[in-house]
């Protein structure tokens, strides 16, 4: 376990670094840049070198201040009062008794009145998904997600995964634990719930104050406990989740094999007609030459599978459900500006007026952000899957796409690798030039690029 102890008041409010970070022309250095704020003063490289998936990392950092403007207390008040906020699909309270956990939400609408009733009963109040309702937790989240290729979930604790808690407001008293086993460390479900007695004495015990971050890999057990004396609001952000060699290899090895069949005659042969009377349990201790024989001829053939491996499909497969994952993104205000949602088209005087915008082969234009879209393909068609249009709701939308003609591939690609630079419509690599246009409007259309000026009226 690392601890590192901050000496100094030392960082940048987020709401100032949100504004500096919006002024960042690309999204893979505004992502760094955030990542590099949440875990100060490490190095994001030292972190990953040196903890991530390895160890839990501590910071504390006598700055109660150093988080404010992420959530708050009362922010999640106000969101109780004007928002439809439903128990068990927005908000979880929850109770410890005697070491196991017990929900009590009643059916409808969480409101105030019963809220805090619960609170002061002595309740934990777990809201599954702030960033529908908060803009600040959504922007953040958003941005996250393109630093870990993964999407950024958060929940929020009045009172698994790889997780970053972020306490915000009072105090908690947090207890980890190494995994029990080998075969607990990066595990691929979560754990159920342990005594005492199964999980031995902590690596850690440490009662983080506002300002404080903890972090802990998949594996490591953790138990948090609210101090009678002291109210606490902490922020979890997990991520990484099925993001493994082996979720990648579990489809890669069915598509491999599956071509392997059509294309190998040595996978379609038969078994041996006896393999019954020497395989299997029952005879896994007999010392037959023909068990040699056997597993010898499985080694070969799973040598020769990875060849068959169809890496790049199946990192599509990976990459729509990563996109299907996403939140959409937060755009700033040049962004909103010079896209779509700042195209000036409006309902006036009893109609619709400007109606067209000019999109040309001298207009300059690029993705919105480096993740907001990708090529995939399904063997027949291609595909571009994006996150312009997720919900704010994790999976409540269907996944986005929309296929791609075979003449706007290329011209596709090129935007894609082009970013973070601007290109003309014009060099889009298209034999024709309504085939330039004709993509571009798309695009603009579904809230995938924006342009290097604001579009004026055709």
């Amino acid at each position: 376990m690392q601890e590192v102890q901050c000496g100094e008041r030392s960082g940048v409010a987020l709401d100032a670094l949100l504004s500096d970070l919006a002024k960042v022309s690309n999204s893979r250095v505004r992502a760094s840049k955030l990542f590099q704020w949440l875990i100060h003063p490490i190095s994001s490289k030292s972190f990953f070198s040196d903890a991530w998936e390895k160890k839990p990392f501590l910071i504390k950092r006598q700055n109660p201040d150093y988080y404010t403007g992420l959530f708050s207390t009362a922010e999640f008040d106000r969101i109780l009062r004007r928002d439809d906020v439903q128990y068990g699909v927005n908000l979880d309270v929850t109770s410890y008794r005697n070491g196991k956990r017990e929900t009590h939400n009643p059916p409808g609408r969480a409101l105030p009145y019963t809220v805090w009733d619960f609170y002061e009963s002595g309740c934990s109040l777990r809201m599954l998904n702030p960033q529908a309702f908060s803009s600040t937790v959504w922007n953040v989240l958003s941005i996250l997600q393109e630093h870990f290729g993964s999407m950024a979930g958060d929940k929020l604790f009045c009172c698994i995964l790889t997780a970053f808690v972020v306490q915000l407001e009072g105090k908690k008293h947090w207890r980890v634990y190494n995994p029990r086993s080998k075969n607990e460390v990066l595990p691929v479900v979560s754990s159920p719930n342990f005594s005492h007695s199964e999980i031995g004495k902590p690596i850690l015990e440490v009662v983080l104050e506002a300002g404080d971050l903890l972090y802990f890999p998949r594996g490591f057990i953790h138990q948090g406990d609210c101090l009678s004396d002291a109210h606490s609001l902490h922020i979890t952000v997990s991520s990484y989740q099925r993001n493994s060699w082996g979720n990648l290899l579990a489809k890669v090895v069915p598509a491999a094999l599956e071509m392997a069949m059509e294309e190998d005659v040595d996978f379609r042969r038969g078994l041996p007609v006896d393999y019954l009377t020497y395989m299997g349990v029952q005879n896994s201790d007999k010392e037959d030459p023909r068990r040699a024989q056997f597993l010898s001829r499985i080694e070969g053939l799973m040598k020769k599978l990875s060849n068959f491996a169809p890496v790049d499909a199946a990192v599509d497969q990976k990459a729509r459900d990563y996109l299907h994952d996403c939140l959409p993104p937060m755009l700033t205000a040049e962004e909103r500006a010079s896209s779509v949602q700042g195209a000036p088209s409006r309902w006036e005087n009893g109609e619709a007026v400007d109606m067209g915008v000019a999109i040309s082969g001298q207009i300059r234009v690029r993705l919105i952000r480096s993740g907001i879209a990708r090529l995939c393909s399904d063997g027949e068609a291609i595909w571009l899957y994006y996150t312009a249009d997720n919900s704010r709701v994790y999976h409540k939308e269907e996944p986005k796409s929309v296929e791609i003609k075979p003449e706007h591939t290329d011209a596709m690609e090129f935007l894609i690798h082009a970013y973070p630079k601007f290109v003309t419509v014009g060099r889009l690599p298209c034999k024709l030039a309504e085939d330039k246009v004709s993509l571009a409007e798309l695009l603009f259309k579904r809230g995938l690029i924006h342009t290097a000026e604001p579009l004026q009226q055709s």
